[in-house]
Order: structure tokens, then sequence, then C-alpha cells
């Protein structure tokens, strides 16, 4: 317990000396010198140089051995699969990103295969040297089953042998996640939701659903589906049937992507031909800058918002999060703005008060919750001294 609790230090703070991982840990000197260099023989620690600059003898300085071990995580969507491999601290040490546009020839395992595989390169490591691998994709592989669910935009992965094959490929454990599941683990770790229990995530791009954490774990449900909000009904559209089928439901035709541009057209504001996700990232971004100038604007940020808490409000009826964190590229164009007006409808819309904070980690969120996923796994294994 002693020793993780140094590590956990030494990874938190980046470097310090056995005084300082005394005190922090209240350990005495003798017996944090007998950890580190425990630490130090098992290759987990290693001494980085002195202090400087202050009053007495310069003290040995420690931190983390980065290539004690090293993690992988994979981000799979219809038009591209991003991997990156972390070392043992987080720090990203190789990307790749491997185009899969339409139906390629080769198989899914071979992409993922090779993906990874660019990734361990650009890192200077062999496959081999990855401990364990994390894959994020739309909807989640029924435990039941083992088939992808509530994905059915993405192209080759629903064989019933997929995850044999995967299996069968890569040498290390792998473990699959839903991709807006993996944006939380980020937030909770890094960014908007750093010491909550029990939050909501929003994730708002190409499509629209939700990851809910519960005393402090992922609510996945029974079939790996908790959190498809996108198929909520809600009033304001017509009640789509065959959800899955149509990959679309009430909540989504709502207040997805899709319908930012429809809104813009119907104030009058014209709307290029690109692709919806990225034209409602602009539209908002746009509305967030401008509203107070424009009316129009103003027009689109509010009614956007009030189908945002149209559905939200019953997600906290059901959950009663203490937090819902705004995430994904349509609404965090929005930024404060649109979070207000949100937070100001759910006001008005449900019984319970959560607090609406936009996220905060910004660059590939799905990529990076899947490293800091594997590394809480390696950790745990790398770090056991007690084997």
């Amino acid at each position: 317990m002693n020793d993780r609790a140094a590590l956990d230090l030494l990874l938190a703070h980046g470097t310090l000396s056995r005084t300082r991982i005394g005190k922090l840990t209240g350990l005495s000197k003798p017996t944090a010198s007998q950890l580190l260099a425990r630490l130090e023989a098992a290759g987990l620690v290693v001494a980085t140089g002195t202090t400087e600059g202050r009053p007495g003898p310069n003290a040995q300085l420690y931190a983390v051995n980065a290539g004690a071990a090293h993690a992988a995580g994979l981000d799979v969507n219809p038009q591209r699969i991003l991997a990156a491999v972390a070392d043992i601290t987080g720090a990203t040490v190789g990307r790749f990103e491997l185009p899969t546009p339409g139906r390629r020839s080769d198989g899914v395992a071979t992409q993922v295969t090779d993906a990874l595989e660019g990734a361990v390169k650009a890192a200077g490591l062999a496959r081999g040297d990855v401990h364990r691998v994390v894959i994020g994709t739309p909807g989640a592989f029924d435990p039941s089953t083992g088939r992808l669910r509530y994905a059915s935009h993405l192209p080759g992965w629903h064989s019933p042998a997929l995850l044999d094959e995967l299996a069968g490929a890569l040498p290390m454990p792998v473990e699959y996640e839903n991709d807006v599941n993996l944006a939380a683990v980020a937030e909770q770790r890094l960014g908007a939701a750093r010491g909550h229990d029990d939050f909501v995530l929003l994730w708002n791009q190409e499509g629209l659903g939700a990851s809910l954490v519960i005393g402090g774990r992922l609510h996945r449900g029974f079939t790996g589906g908790a959190g498809e909000v996108g198929f909520l009904p809600v009033p304001g559209t017509p009640l789509v049937r065959q959800v899955v089928k149509a990959n679309s439901g009430g909540f989504q035709e709502l207040a997805g992507a899709q319908s930012v541009p429809r809104l813009a057209r119907s104030l009058g504001i014209e709307t290029p031909e690109q692709p919806y996700a990225d034209v409602a990232a602009a539209l908002l971004t746009k509305a967030a800058a401008e509203h107070g100038e424009d009316p129009r604007l103003a027009e689109l940020l509010r009614l956007f918002a009030q189908r945002l808490a149209t559905g939200l409000a019953s997600v906290t009826a059901v959950l009663d999060p203490e937090l819902i964190v705004l995430a994904g590229g349509v609404t965090a164009a929005g930024g404060e703005p649109l979070r207000a007006l949100v937070q100001a409808e759910l006001a008005e819309l449900a019984a319970s008060r959560p607090r609406l904070v936009v996220g905060e980690v910004r660059e590939d969120p799905v990529l990076r919750g899947a490293l800091e996923s594997a590394l809480a796994t390696t950790r745990d294994e790398v770090f056991d001294t007690s084997r």
C-alpha cells in the first residue's frame, strides 16, 4: 500500500524528493528510503537529478520510470481508426491514423492491427511492448452475444466472430468500450468531472448519446446500451419506430447535429453544403460569438438549448445526477452561452437542479479516455510490488 501511494504521488507531481514523499505519505525517512530503494530495484522509479537553488544540501529527486510499461488506445469511427500509445506516466509517445473510408477490402482485424502497429512504430516500440489496449467504438458489444449493437453505421464490425478474430490477432489483453463512455472517463480523470462520482456526459457530434457514471463507475446496462439517449422519445418530433434499424430516435432528431442546419434555415440563416456535424459546429460557434449582435443567431442558440434541455429533463428525472457535462464538437461549439441557456431551460423542466458544465477535454477525448482506461488497469498490474 505504501509503494502504491508513493507511485501515485509521483504520477501526480512528476518528481519528488525522499523527504517530500515521507511528508506526503506520513512515512518516516528510513521507511521512505527503503520504499524508494525497493521501487528503484523493481524498475518502477528512477533517480532524475537533485534539487537546486535551495538552502542546504541538494536532495535526490525521483520519478516514475516512464518506460516501465506502455498501453494503447484506439478510437474507431466509420471514417478512420485513430491509435495512440502512452507510457506508464500517461504521456503519449506514438500516434497513427488509419483512414477507413467505405468498405475496405481488408477485414476489421487487419485494420485494427495496422492502426496499432502504426502507433507502436511511431513510439519506437514493438507490439509486444504494449501491455494492454482499449478500443472505443460507437455502440457497445453485447456481453451475452459478443456482437456490436447500436452502431449499424460502422461497416464490418458486426460479425459474431469479430472479438475472437481480434483476440487472435493481438498479443496483449484487449478491452472494448463505448466511445461516449470513454469520453466520460477522460472528463472524470482529466477534465470537468474530476472529483465527481455521479454525473452524466451528454455527447453531441455525428450522433447524440450519453454516458452514465453512478457511484464512480460507468453504468453500461444489460446489453451495453445504457446512455443511448438518441433513441429517447421526446416531445417535438414524430415517434420514431424501429429505432435500431433507423439508427435514430426522437432526441436525435430533435437535438442531434442534423437539427442545427434545419433550425438555421428556418430562421433565414444560409448554411453551406458540408457534413452536418461540421455545419452545426460552425453555426453554433458563430452564434455563441455573435448572438448579442444578430437576433437570428440568438434565436438559433435559444431554440437549440431548449431542445437539448427537453431530452435532458427526462435523463435528470431518472438519474438525478450531480453534474451534467456537455461534450462533443457540436455542444462544445456553443460554449458558455449555450451552457447557460440549457441550464436555465432545464431549471424550468426538471425537478432537480444538476450543475451543467462544458467538457474540458477537447483534443481526441475518446482516444484519451481509451488510454486512461488502459493505463488504469496496466498500473494496477505493473505497480503491484507484492507479487
